[in-house]
């Protein structure tokens, strides 16, 4: 008979029954196999379970011997039942001994069966197990019966996790939840110690909502649902992007018109008419849209996808009311995320986040940048996180050695516990040098400056004690925008940056676009090498009017105050020239139409290429000053991507190759009467300060977090008789040199702490 929605919607009524009655697990997939059989005129339906060795164990069958239940195992790498649990997607095959994948079992049993399909059972991201049909026909399954079996996987997914927490079977795949300790490790987004109850930003749909009980019921639902999504996305536009200034507001404009999308709501209207709930049709788009995030290689289609799935989001909790909303109390909390949004991050940071954990790996996404802003302990990078993770867990996060203790023992919470009571010694410590000058024991001067982009991170100008802002990025108003931010809109946001300082020094990085940081406006093309293709100085330079459209809002912001401006990744004296130069004819027209001249105007340049090094003293007369930005410098200057982990720690700062690079690099500036300055991680150690410092760097500029450590460490060193003995380590360094340079430090007074 053919496949149709009367027939959906049978199979999903039969469902809810077998999911409402009592009795064990197992015994409810036995019945779901025969009742999917029979609805989908299948000759067989089986289901496969990933065990802990990650084979697949066939554990209930309709069609096949029975004597092969909990005897016939797939491996990973075998079949075709082992090819859809290891790629995570459906396969229809309408001959499937002849497919290449196809591995026999005889003691299924299953000789004459040709017609295969096969979808993944997924939980929480993680693949549980297998779910198959077969006909003796060859045919071919079409798109309404591979997604209806997607939907009834949804909800195996259910029955198969209780069984691997039923205490009576064999002991469950570990690298799903369950009561053991787990310790992982990610990359370091902002650094702190944090410790509270798992909150999983994704929503659990429960079991009991999967079907709609009365379906014009659960149409209204979702209708209103939809309706409160879009209202709260509004209130969000008006009322939480303020607390970001203006750049979340286009992030959430893109929401907004998603949000309104009618494809994305017929969608969902579509799975209610099948028999599904309305958390249920959601939670079956989300898990689709997250599938195609993680295959889509786009960055522009990634970005989009990701809107969607939250979406997604928010409208399962819109639909669950109170028991879907964050149980985010005044008691300890930690964030545990696939990726987050800036404007998200937001509306959980309100109630007082103590930490923040995503299997997202870019410590420059967004988020990463919401959370250093707001100094909320961040690790990212950490791969099947929210499979390991359940909702209330006691979770550790350590974002001073990059790790999460998950459910930790007496003796690791006993040893955080000490680590935060020092931490707290020492935060009282950098507290109480806010209002010091970052002078040395011999009587030299140091400027710290903070690192920033976004206007929450100007708060922490006055709780570190910064000089200043060493470092401000620019395009992050751009990276979020589906447009180009308006010349006015760039004048407000320098405008509040430039009161926000309150007359201390502010250095704007020009646009830092291309390379991995795409403009989606201008639909840039994907690179073999984004960090050495067409990016920074050398974008604005081939977008003249977008270039000068920022100068000018630069300028204009400035007013009659002063202007420090400086480009990025310039690496020849003709780019700079080029860059200065229209700079200054921007200085020019705004004078003319506005009778408003920058007082002051510094102009300078970032060393992020080696090549510009050895063209510093053609530049002698032309540059202000020179900002070394460490991060890009030491990844071109070692040949190692700072993104790829097998490499990005393998070649440090310390070291006498780079240290003396950076010695060549301030002895050419001074001879050229070029001021010196530095921004960028390699900063935020005291150790790596010590080496700047001696060389003749002023200026340093930092997270806000480092600035207490360094401030501290730097009043307590003879920087005089560092420098001697560092430059006669540079002359004979040891195996150990970091070692080495680290006991020249403590042998002239030095108070580093955890040395």
């Amino acid at each position: 008979m053919p496949y149709n929605l009367p027939a959906t919607r049978v199979l999903m009524n039969n469902l809810r029954q077998v999911m409402a009655e009592e009795g064990d697990a197992r015994s409810r997939l036995d019945q779901v196999v025969r009742i999917i059989a029979s609805t989908m005129v299948a000759d067989v339906c089986s289901i496969y379970h990933r065990e802990a060795d990650e084979t697949l164990l066939l554990i209930a069958t309709e069609g096949l011997k029975e004597e092969a239940v909990n005897k016939t195992r797939m491996g990973a790498n075998e079949g075709l039942v082992g090819y859809v649990a290891r790629t995570a997607e459906p396969i229809a095959i309408e001959d499937a001994p002849r497919h290449p994948a196809f591995s026999y079992r005889p003691e299924t049993g299953e000789d004459p069966f040709h017609a295969f399909l096969g979808v993944p059972i997924l939980r929480t991201g993680g693949v549980l197990g297998v779910l198959v049909v077969q006909n003796r026909t060859e045919r071919t399954y079409r798109d309404e019966e591979i997604e209806t079996l997607q939907t009834i996987a949804m909800v195996l997914a259910e029955i198969v996790h209780r069984i691997e927490e039923d205490q009576s079977t064999p002991q469950p795949d570990r690298r799903f939840r369950g009561q053991s300790s787990e310790n992982l490790r990610g990359r370091i987004f902002c650094e702190g110690l944090g410790y509270g109850r798992a909150v999983l930003h994704d929503p659990v749909v429960p079991a009991a909502r999967f079907f709609a009980a009365d379906q014009k019921q659960e149409t209204l639902r979702l209708t209103q649902g939809l309706k409160d999504l879009r209202t709260s996305i509004d209130r969000m536009m008006l009322i939480d992007g303020a607390a970001l200034g203006e750049d979340p507001r286009d992030v959430m404009e893109a929401y907004r018109l998603l949000a309104h999308d009618n494809s994305w709501a017929e969608k969902l209207q579509e799975g209610v008419r099948s028999g599904l709930s309305a958390e249920a049709s959601v939670d079956r788009a989300r898990r689709e849209h997250r599938a195609k995030m993680q295959a889509a290689r786009d960055p522009y289609l990634r970005e989009r996808l990701h809107d969607l799935e939250d979406l997604d989001n928010r409208l399962l909790r819109i639909l669950g009311g109170d028991e879907n909303k964050p149980q985010i109390t005044d008691e300890s909390s930690v964030l545990v995320a696939r990726r987050l949004g800036p404007a998200e991050l937001l509306e959980y940071a309100k109630t007082g986040l103590k930490g923040i954990l995503m299997e997202e790996a870019a410590a420059s996404s967004h988020a990463a940048i919401v959370a250093r802003a707001l100094s909320i302990p961040a690790i990212g990078g950490i791969e099947g996180l929210t499979t390991l993770i359940e909702q209330g867990d006691y979770v550790i996060v350590d974002a001073e050695q990059g790790q999460a203790h998950i459910r930790p023992d007496d003796a690791v919470y006993d040893a955080y516990k000490s680590r935060v009571a020092l931490r707290s010694e020492r935060q009282a410590v950098y507290a109480s040098l806010k209002g010091l000058p970052a002078q040395t024991k011999d009587g030299e001067t140091l400027s710290l400056m903070l690192n920033a982009g976004l206007d929450l991170d100007l708060d922490m100008l006055d709780q570190a004690g910064a000089d200043g802002v060493g470092l401000f990025r620019t395009e992050f108003q751009f990276l979020v925008s589906e447009s180009l931010p308006r010349l006015e809109d760039q004048i407000s946001l320098y405008r509040r940056v430039l009161d926000r300082a309150a007359g201390r020094p502010v250095i704007f990085r020009t646009l830092d676009l291309g390379g991995d940081k795409v403009l989606p406006i201008l639909n840039q093309l994907r690179e073999e090498n984004p960090a050495l293709g067409w990016r920074s100085i050398r974008f604005a330079l081939d977008h003249k009017g977008l270039f000068r459209r920022q100068l000018r809002a630069l300028v204009r912001a400035a007013g009659e105050g002063p202007l420090t401006v400086m480009f990025p990744m310039v690496t020849t004296p003709e780019e700079f020239r080029e860059a200065r130069a229209l700079l200054e004819e921007e200085v020019a027209w705004t004078l003319k139409r506005t009778g408003k001249t920058p007082s002051k105007l510094e102009i300078g340049v970032m060393l992020e290429t080696p090549a510009l090094a050895f063209s510093l003293s053609d530049l002698a007369g032309e540059v202000d000053f020179l900002s070394v930005g460490t991060n890009d410098l030491l990844q071109f200057f070692f040949a190692a991507d700072r993104m790829t982990p097998s490499v990005s720690d393998r070649y440090a700062l310390i070291s006498p190759a780079a240290l003396r690079f950076l010695r060549m690099v301030a002895e050419t500036c001074k001879t050229a009467g070029i001021r010196l300055s530095v921004c960028g991680e390699a900063t935020a150690t005291p150790l790596a300060a010590f080496c700047f410092a001696a060389f003749g760097y002023s200026s340093l500029s930092m997270s806000a977090s480092s600035i207490g450590p360094v401030k501290q460490a730097l009043r307590s060193i003879d920087l005089a008789g560092f420098r001697k003995g560092l430059d006669a380590a540079l002359e004979k360094p040891n195996g150990a040199f970091r070692n080495q340079v680290l006991g020249i430090a403590i042998e002239h007074g030095a108070d580093i702490p955890d040395t």
